[in-house]
């Protein structure tokens, strides 16, 4: 079965056992104006906010103004409030099979569906309202069920077939680019490539600077930005090749870190979260595709790598470190568990931690005039916490308000005023 007919004929179940709306998300915001009251806002670009009222029409805010008056739809105070997160990096439809065991991003059953809506529902109940998948042909429905307000979960961008360093990727610079618009054709967002070996592998490169300068360049061409794989020197192959964002980055010496930071490359590192699931779920993937007990091993050797060059990254002036966590199965909707590590085992400014996941992951994706801001104009992608993650990073956990455009899919705060109760505090 397709992956679009799988996800269609369990549309309605999902809709009924989420109890989520299935009809398009515009047409679910409110018909007057939405007022929620903040005592503490985290605005996303690195600012904080004091009493304010946040007025939203339709799908976007249109005011941030601690005098307007009347009713209050939402009384958040007490609360902390943000921007929806964004993860620059996940794997949406990665999912475990019937015996429990890896079964990766292909599954074309209706429980793979269903579990692949459920990464999404999860994931957006953790406060992260756009996901970057990169990706697989299996996130292109799921896409676009979202989109059109059948499923609930966050937004997603998605790579649909990664480009690799062999099969059918692998060749000379215009059989690359005839890949890159291939995947545009199919409705990828973005281009991912692989540029090295797993970092279980040893992380060597697997594309040239030749080939990677041709993915680039015609990426760029179909107006679609690059997220690259890259360990060691494959960097500054990325780097010098003009591609968008680097992805991981283990064992790159600090030159080249500066070379992203002067060349203006988006640097998405992972501190913890990711290595730590393969870790905790080991004899779920432990044998299946590309999972060898010498990989495990090696896995554990790397975790320290990996806060070392989240260390050296945050330590590199102008450098811009986006918020990524790969999650593959068993790690959605922990996506927040990456900004705990970053923070407590890497050294990282809270409030650089937020930014990394609000405003300058927007500007990532290319959205920074839209999503990632608590401002006149952008989306209404709000969450609130329990707790303030400047002075405790594990309020990161608390997720308890969830608005995505303008429509609230959570409300578990305290005392926190139901939708047009049209109370006066």
């Amino acid at each position: 079965m397709r992956p679009a007919k799988v996800i269609s004929c369990i549309v309605s179940i999902v809709g009924i056992c989420t109890q989520a709306p299935r009809i398009p998300s515009q047409t679910l915001a409110s018909p007057h104006p939405t007022v929620i009251a903040a005592r503490v806002v985290i605005d996303g670009e690195g600012h904080i906010l004091h009493d304010v009222r946040i007025v939203i029409e339709g799908s976007k805010i249109v005011a941030i103004d601690p005098k307007v008056e009347g009713p209050v739809d939402y009384d958040l105070r007490g609360l902390t409030v943000l921007p929806g997160w964004i993860d620059a990096h996940v794997h949406i439809t990665w999912i475990f099979g019937k015996d429990g065991k890896n079964a990766g991003t292909e599954g074309t059953t209706p429980d793979d569906a269903y579990q692949a809506a459920s990464n999404a529902w999860v994931t957006l109940m953790a406060g992260f309202t756009t996901v970057q998948s990169v990706g697989a042909p299996n996130d292109i429905p799921l896409r676009d069920a979202i989109a059109k307000g059948i499923l609930p979960g966050p937004r997603i961008l998605t790579a649909n077939e990664p480009l690799e360093g062999r099969g059918e990727a692998t060749g000379t610079p215009d059989e690359i680019r005839a890949y890159v618009r291939k995947q545009k054709q199919a409705g990828a967002d973005l281009i991912k490539i692989f540029a090295s070996k797993s970092i279980r592998q040893g992380g060597g490169m697997t594309l040239s600077q030749e080939q990677l300068n041709a993915a680039c360049d015609e990426a760029k061409k179909q107006g679609l930005r690059t997220l690259v794989h890259a360990y060691k020197e494959a960097v500054r192959a990325a780097t010098l090749a003009g591609c968008t964002e680097v992805e991981h980055g283990t064992l790159a010496p600090d030159d080249d870190l500066k070379l992203m930071a002067e060349r203006g490359t988006y640097f998405d590192p992972q501190c913890g979260l990711v290595i730590e699931n393969y870790l905790q779920n080991r004899e779920r993937y432990l044998g299946t595709q590309g999972y060898t007990a010498e990989g495990f091993a090696a896995m554990e050797k790397i975790l320290p790598m990996d806060h070392e060059i989240v260390k050296h990254a945050a330590k590199t002036p102008g450098l811009k470190i986006v918020f990524g966590t790969d999650a593959v199965a068993g790690a959605h909707g922990r996506n927040a568990e990456e900004f705990i590590d970053r923070v407590r085992d890497c050294g990282l400014d809270p409030m650089a931690a937020m930014v990394s996941a609000n405003s300058l992951g927007a500007e990532a994706l290319g959205s920074g005039d839209q999503i990632g801001s608590i401002a006149p104009g952008f989306q209404a992608d709000i969450i609130a916490l329990d707790g303030d993650p400047l002075k405790d990073i594990t309020a990161v956990r608390r997720v308890v308000f969830v608005m995505k455009g303008g429509v609230v899919y959570k409300n578990a705060a305290r005392g926190a005023i139901p939708a047009y109760a049209g109370v006066q505090p």
